[in-house]
């Protein structure tokens, strides 16, 4: 049996409906979507691969700082991030580049003047992320208070 027909009707995630089912109530302001009965295989691997770029945290430091801030060098893009080294930071605009997040300017002068800025694909990927500093920021007393229950159970 192929992958997809298993996984049809299978929820995706908590606020996630169920594949195929349409959402009504709570859940649909929650989630705002009705996933096809049967996805793409190419299409799923793709979203599990941005989600695992993006979840990592330079790569979101990075385009908050160049939402920020614009055109930035690089060395001054390492400062407004902090705490990342060079080769993270290098590691982390190239594959941003590749992705068509980010545009990379080299201007030929000595020494080498490199400037990146955001492009339209990633400002509308810092806006699908704004959500979760949304959320966060309205749950903040909330997870705090998990966090400290958390603690005293250790």
């Amino acid at each position: 049996m192929e992958k997809n027909a298993r996984n049809a009707g299978k929820s995706v995630g908590k606020l996630m409906p169920y594949r195929g089912e349409k959402v009504s109530g709570a859940k649909a302001k929650e989630a705002k979507v009705t996933l096809p009965a049967v996805t793409d295989p190419k299409l799923e691997a793709l979203v599990r691969e941005i989600i695992e770029r993006v979840a990592d945290k330079w790569t979101m430091l990075v385009l908050e700082v160049l939402e920020e801030h614009g055109v930035v060098r690089f060395t001054r893009l390492g400062a407004l991030v902090g705490g990342v080294s060079q080769k993270m930071l290098t590691q982390t605009v190239r594959q941003m580049e590749r992705d068509g997040l980010i545009t990379r300017t080299v201007h030929p002068v000595i020494p080498p003047k490199v400037e990146y800025e955001l492009t339209e694909l990633g400002r509308s990927l810092g806006e699908a992320f704004c959500g979760v500093w949304i959320w966060a920021e309205a749950h903040t007393e909330e997870i705090e208070r998990a966090r400290a229950a958390f603690k005293a159970r250790e």
